[in-house]
């Protein structure tokens, strides 16, 4: 089978089966976009979920974030991972986004990059979730998943991950496929125990079965 069959069977499997997929991130804004994404990294959408209310009421801006201080939002996120480094991200980006975006979340990956505790994943999502631009974010479970299926080859790095999927997927699907890829790995092809027997891609998955 050959790379671009193996995508087009990743496709129709999605479409049919998952043909509605998007963050788990509870948000309503760009704004709360942005504070759940950077908040989630190494950490579960479950957990910022909790977080976001409490943090938002009192935050719903990033002028009142920004007005705040480091101390005070650790106080909210201090159960989530690396809390001490996610206060100073959203207190700074908090702050460059009233200084230099009119408080306005940028629809530019580049521009998103200059923001504190935004990465090349974080701006991807951003731009692909509030935007709908045909952007890859690449977190883990995209990583784990896309070798283990057999769409990316040799990729060492999430950056070559990335642009092997933008290659292959078609650029209206490559929002979607994002979820696809992330909501697989994480109810499905788990890391350390995946549900190979309860797969719907095993036909085609250039691993099956995965051993460890």
């Amino acid at each position: 089978m050959t790379r671009k069959q193996r995508f087009q069977k990743l496709i129709e499997y999605f479409k049919k089966n998952m043909p509605v997929a998007e963050t788990e991130l509870d948000y309503k804004d760009g704004f709360s976009l942005i504070v759940a994404v950077v908040l989630s990294a190494q950490c579960t959408d479950k957990r910022v979920n909790l977080i976001t209310p409490e943090l938002l009421k009192r935050f719903p801006s990033p002028e009142k974030m920004a007005e705040s201080s480091i101390d005070e939002i650790y106080e909210y996120i201090k159960s989530c991972s690396y809390p001490n480094n996610k206060a100073k991200s959203l207190f700074g980006l908090s702050k460059m986004l009233v200084e230099d975006f009119n408080s306005e979340v940028p629809a530019d990956i580049e521009l998103l990059q200059k923001l504190p505790g935004v990465g090349r994943k974080t701006a991807n999502v951003i731009v692909s979730v509030l935007y709908n631009m045909p952007a890859m974010a690449v977190d883990t479970h995209v990583f784990r998943v896309s070798a283990r299926i057999g769409l990316t080859i040799g990729a060492k790095t999430p950056l070559e991950t990335e642009k092997q999927l933008v290659e292959f997927f078609p650029e209206d699907l490559l929002h979607i496929a994002h979820h696809w890829l992330i909501l697989h790995g994480r109810y499905v092809c788990k890391a350390r125990k995946p549900l190979c027997e309860k797969c719907g891609l095993k036909d085609f998955c250039k691993s099956y079965p995965v051993t460890l």
